[in-house]
């Protein structure tokens, strides 16, 4: 990889403090020869040794998070020998210890929608600082930052050889503002590089090129040492990396920029939880549908806030291209990660992908030495184990919301027809059905369910109608197994005479360049291309919610007959609202079936077993008829996927195409930000800020700004697609002469919190339990009548009156977005209440000065009886608050009755109290820097 020239990357929480510190290093401090080089590296043998304690039975996942504590362990500032043998324990305890450490990963990752608020942030401190009497230059990473650009195509254009070069023109036309300033941030900040727009997907990137597995560099004595490559990334799916033994996982930006800026993550011991994995995978199935399957049991038995660590001799028929689909998808079973130790394969992956051969070595050499390598004795200890034996895998979808909502495919259609039965409020269970076959209204989903003309064409649209198809996103992409068999089943449609319904939007947008070098050397682009599946870009497109606009009349026609409409996509993500307007029912699937289901045009179709098309000559066609054999696969992907094609798309990874060299830019050490942009706004959270931290204080009389049900995701807070110009987001951007055609998108628009504040809870599936029934981001005012979530917030601000928000288990769930607890705070909510919280939100809410509690001894909101008209008053954070303390609330209700209750704070470790003393992390370490 590319150096940081002329800059050192070793990470130190200080500019002068060296990478050996602490009075242990020097006994488990060793050299390595390996790659015609010797290097220095901290020994997890030499610290049993040293009498540190037995740490040969840990998961390699939290022997990478031991080897940390052993290279930054200081005599207790920050990282103590008592912390060391806190691993020991934690294996002597059958996996649990949750001591509280500092850890620090070696990079950040960012994408663009992230990455753009959080240089906003950077350039807020800044001018922060210089207002506290500070030095600017002190707001700059000490750690190595790669943001790729990935997240801002949008699929305006499809089914046509101009596609890609008229979307990219698009991307460029809608986001100048944001690019600039990207190109800004690229000069003024050291250690941080820009990939530009039309490279890949972050994950793939990182997967493919950036990452190594193991790391090198300088200590302040000019020593090489070797450690883990490890990152955080402000995208939930950084997990991705996990698949080739990178220990990586997704946080809010604001936790990014402390890391940045040498702050310490402050976590707890994990526990691990082991997947077994045996057998191997039977003909007809993908990686796709062992994922989802995984992602199924993993829900079940529940992960939050734990890592999960791949083991068993299943591994050894498992590609790494697959283990990073699982890895990727450690969001979606809700783990911090999803981990596969190095082994033999990972040295396979890294070579095919043409990274340096003396690196490799290393990676060899390292993980055997420090014992980090999986071989056929490997068995760890863990908190609890899974088993799954591959060879049951069978072909599978997920939806139509939830990723962990598994559906064999054999039973996709029935399923279906509950989809649509419980969104048309039909009881399908067996005695309605008897009561209702005696009586005049059938219950039968043919019966129930709708259909409608669409203007202009010869066919109707109804309800299962798949009008979005989209090959997209880094889990699938990133797998050439999949890409391969996709392209086959385009083949062998292509040869029959099939194509696309004329109803399905069709995109293929790949996570990285070498995916159309394979694909266009096998000869497969042309077949996919003659059904639709064109190019359309490099970037998440679909999966992020750039779908881009459906034909108007299609729109139409599923507005008008209020139909149940389909999107099939390769992603990872199918939450309510988040796919495309139109859209209600969402389904992930393998890159095969996402051709197979354009080819059919319906969900109502059993693609197991009945025909799915239809030749010219009106013969019927069975998914089976397409489908490529295993062999046919591996033959393709051993010919085409070759180190010389990584190695040449990568050669000038950073440099970019002719429109992103031309992206003019000023330097400067502070940003001049320009008033009149309506992309870029200097953000109010450090403007008028003391050089003192306040204390936290309790919370009286607040009122309820949103009452929520179970599952509220990252995006039915802060959602990242399209707006409607009668949306208060969308009034702020008329206001300023934007017309609607040029709003983009809220995750577009995230450098902008003028824009995103009016967009928090504003997804448009949201269901607010204060109002009946009613759908969008709406609530109660203070003179008690509907109104937006923005208005609202705007009227009790005004009056001075606190807020919280009330929900239900798995608060928070989804991706890692800042804007979802940035927004919360902006729009005057202390604390947000909820059965149970998402890992990366309640870091985010915590980080941001919210307040997170956690309902204890049975209650819940429906428990309690709560409408939202309430006032709630929670005592105890002012006095001598410890972490994870229970704390008294009352709650007042409308007719003066009172109800005394104990909630559960939430701020997890104590250098957490210090956050929301300072009102969030970047307020305590910018107070920091200041007095430095």
């Amino acid at each position: 990889m590319p150096p940081f020239e002329g800059h050192r990357v070793v990470q130190r929480e200080e500019p002068d403090m060296p990478i050996e510190v602490g009075k242990d290093t020097s006994k488990t401090r060793k050299t390595l020869s390996a790659g015609g080089s010797t290097v220095a590296y901290y020994s997890i043998p030499a610290a049993e040794e040293a009498g540190l304690g037995t740490f040969s039975k840990l998961p390699a996942s939290l022997k990478v998070v031991l080897e940390n504590m052993l290279r930054f362990e200081d005599g207790g500032r920050t990282v103590s020998t008592d912390d060391i043998k806190a691993f020991s324990e934690w294996a002597d305890k059958g996996g649990q210890n949750p001591r509280e450490i500092a850890y620090r990963p070696a990079r950040v990752l960012m994408q663009d929608f992230t990455g753009v608020p959080a240089v906003v942030d950077l350039a807020a401190m800044r001018d922060g600082i210089k207002a506290l009497g500070g030095d600017a230059e002190k707001i700059n990473p000490l750690v190595p930052v790669d943001l790729v650009i990935d997240h801002s195509v949008m699929i305006d254009e499809f089914g046509n050889p101009r596609a890609f070069q008229m979307n990219v023109d698009r991307e460029y036309e809608r986001n100048m503002e944001r690019y600039q300033f990207l190109k800004w941030g690229q000069t003024a900040f050291e250690n941080f590089r820009v990939v530009p727009p039309g490279t890949g997907i972050c994950h793939q990137v990182n997967l493919e090129y950036l990452a190594q597995t193991v790391w090198t560099d300088k200590d302040q004595n000019g020593e090489e040492v070797a450690y883990p490559d490890t990152l955080v990334g402000t995208d939930s799916h950084t997990t991705m990396i996990n698949g080739v033994a990178v220990l990586g996982w997704g946080v809010g930006g604001i936790e990014a920029e402390a890391a940045m800026l040498g702050q310490p993550i402050s976590m707890l011991i994990p526990e691990v939880v082991g997947f077994k994995l045996t057998g191997a995978m039977v003909e007809g199935t993908t990686g796709t549908d062992l994922v989802l399957k995984v992602v199924e049991m993993l829900r079940k038995h529940g992960v939050v806030g734990k890592f999960v660590e791949f083991y068993g001799d299943g591994l050894d028929n498992l590609p790494l291209a697959q283990r990073a689909t699982i890895a990727n998808m450690a969001p979606e079973y809700g783990a911090t990660c999803g981990f596969f130790p190095i082994d033999g394969e990972t040295l396979r992956y890294l070579e095919q992908t043409g990274r340096d051969k003396d690196r490799i070595e290393l990676v060899e050499a390292y993980a055997k030495e420090n014992g980090l390598w999986r071989d056929a004795d490997y068995d760890p200890v863990y908190t609890s184990t899974l088993h799954l034996d591959m060879g049951d895998i069978v072909p599978a979808i997920s939806g139509p919301k939830r990723p962990q909502d598994y559906v064999a495919l054999d039973q996709a259609a029935g399923a279906f027809d509950n989809v649509v039965a419980d969104y048309r409020g039909v009881d399908m269970s067996d005695d309605a059905q008897d009561m209702a076959a005696e009586g005049p209204i059938a219950t039968k989903p043919a019966v129930y369910a709708k259909s409608g003309k669409v203007e202009g064409e010869d066919y109707e649209l109804k309800d299962g109608s798949v009008v979005i198809a989209s090959i997209t996103s880094c889990t699938n992409t990133s797998n050439p197994y999949v890409m391969i068999g996709a392209g086959l089943v385009a083949r062998k449609a292509n040869e029959l005479g099939l194509n696309r319904k004329p109803w399905v939007k069709t995109s293929l947008a790949p996570g990285s360049q070498v995916v159309t070098e394979y694909l266009e050397a096998a000869g497969l682009q042309d077949d996919l291309d003659a059904i639709g599946f064109d190019l359309v870009g490099y970037g998440c497109t679909t999966c992020i919610g750039n779908s881009g606009p459906l034909q108007p009349e299609i729109s139409k026609s599923i507005a008008d007959n209020d139909l149940i409409a389909v999107s099939v996509l390769s992603g990872n993500r199918n939450f309510e609202g988040r796919i495309s307007p139109d859209v209600r029912a969402n389904y992930l699937a393998s890159p095969p079936l996402v051709v197979a289901y354009a080819l059919a045009g319906d969900m109502n179709i059993d693609m197991a077993n009945d025909p799915i098309a239809q030749t010219p000559d009106g013969k019927d066609v069975y998914l089976k008829d397409l489908w490529p054999s295993d062999a046919e696969i591996a033959e393709l992907v051993e010919k085409v996927v070759t180190r010389e094609a990584f190695q040449e798309k990568y050669a000038d990874v950073f440099k970019g195409d002719e429109k992103w060299q031309a992206v003019e830019v000023s330097g400067g050490e502070t940003y001049d930000w320009p008033p009149q942009s309506t992309y870029i706004q200097n953000p109010p959270y450090f403007q008028g800020m003391s050089k003192d931290p306040g204390t936290i204080a309790d919370i009286k009389d607040a009122r309820v700004l949103a009452l929520l049900g179970d599952m509220i995701t990252t995006d039915h807070i802060s959602p990242a697609g399209s707006f409607k110009a009668e949306s208060p987001a969308g009034k702020y951007l008329t206001e300023r002469q934007v017309a609607p055609r040029d709003f983009n998108s809220y995750g577009s628009r995230r450098g902008n919190h003028e824009v995103m504040m009016r967009g928090t809870f504003a997804n448009i599936r949201i269901k607010n339990e204060m109002l009946d029934g009613v759908e969008g981001g709406y609530t109660k005012g203070p003179d008690g009548e509907q109104t937006s979530i923005y208005d609202a917030s705007m009227a009790y601000q005004e009056d001075g009156t606190p807020l919280v928000v009330v929900g239900g288990i798995e608060y928070g769930a989804g991706s890692s977005r800042d804007w979802a607890a940035k927004g919360t705070n902006l729009l005057g909510v202390k604390a947000v209440i909820a059965e149970s919280f998402e890992r990366i939100h309640r870091s985010n809410l915590v980080g941001m000065g919210v307040v997170p509690f956690e309902f204890t001894g049975g209650d819940t909101r429906k428990t309690l009886n709560l409408t939202g008209e309430e006032t709630f008053t929670i005592t105890g954070l002012s006095e001598d608050l410890k972490p994870l303390a229970v704390l008294p609330c009352t709650i007042t209700y409308p007719d003066g009755t009172t109800k005394d209750i104990e909630l559960k704070c939430r701020i997890d470790t104590e250098v957490e109290i210090d956050y929301v003393a300072n009102g969030g992390v970047l307020h305590y370490v910018l107070r920091n820097l200041a007095k430095s």
